[in-house]
């Protein structure tokens, strides 16, 4: 299992933006990304579209896909964020799990195929297994919409082999949030809007690109 703790090395202007402004400062443009109390993340449902066969590169690069030399279409996104317990704390060696359509609205699943032409170069799924300070990285595209659903991307975490958590996050403040019969079915309010974040344009970056920050915070400790 690759854990997907490193990105694929591809293109010199991605290279020089990583090392020019870190990142942890990359994490840090993402307005209100520690403002908020801890908000114990909601349970969501899987959906029927988690991948039932997984691509053979799995890693945290979901744009490019093992050597390929051609890129995934969408807006590029560095999607961060950490697993935390209820107590703040942070949760090491949880695989985090994120899978979501391309940038035409399908997913990695074959049933899912059968509405449109898949993008080939888009990986569709990744892992990415944290440290101890419970952080996540991923590179992948800004969700797109599809018939029925506002923009959104599918997450997991598992710790020990178990899943301990299925969840879903949204773009904040699209139209569509409002329509969305999964999203409002959390009934609490503060948990809604958490898992809605901003995807945001990082300054002087070389190309439109965007970061999203997203905490994953567990209602218990998980053991061991």
């Amino acid at each position: 299992m690759n854990s997907g703790n490193n990105f694929k090395n591809h293109g010199s202007s991605r290279r020089s933006f990583v090392r020019s402004i870190g990142l942890t400062s990359l994490f840090m443009t993402v307005p209100g990304a520690f403002a908020e109390a801890l908000v114990q993340t909601p349970k969501q449902t899987e959906g029927p579209f988690y991948p039932d066969k997984l691509p053979l590169d799995t890693d945290n690069d979901l744009l490019r896909i093992n050597d390929a030399i051609t890129p995934a279409a969408g807006a590029v996104t560095y999607l961060s964020g950490r697993v935390l317990d209820h107590k703040g704390d942070p949760i090491r060696n949880a695989e985090v799990e994120i899978w979501q359509t391309d940038n035409n609205g399908i997913y990695l699943h074959s049933e899912s195929k059968k509405r449109g032409d898949w993008d080939g170069n888009f990986q569709g799924f990744g892992r990415f297994l944290t440290g101890s300070t419970g952080d996540y990285f991923f590179r992948t595209i800004k969700p797109v919409t599809y018939p029925g659903r506002t923009p959104h991307i599918h997450f997991a975490v598992n710790h020990k082999g178990k899943r301990i958590l299925t969840t879903q996050c949204y773009i904040k403040g699209h139209p569509q949030n409002a329509r969305d019969n999964l999203l409002n079915r959390i009934k609490d309010r503060k948990q809604r809007e958490s898992v809605q974040v901003d995807f945001a344009p990082i300054p002087n970056a070389d190309a439109d690109e965007l970061a999203a920050r997203f905490d994953i915070v567990l209602g218990f400790t998980p053991k061991g």
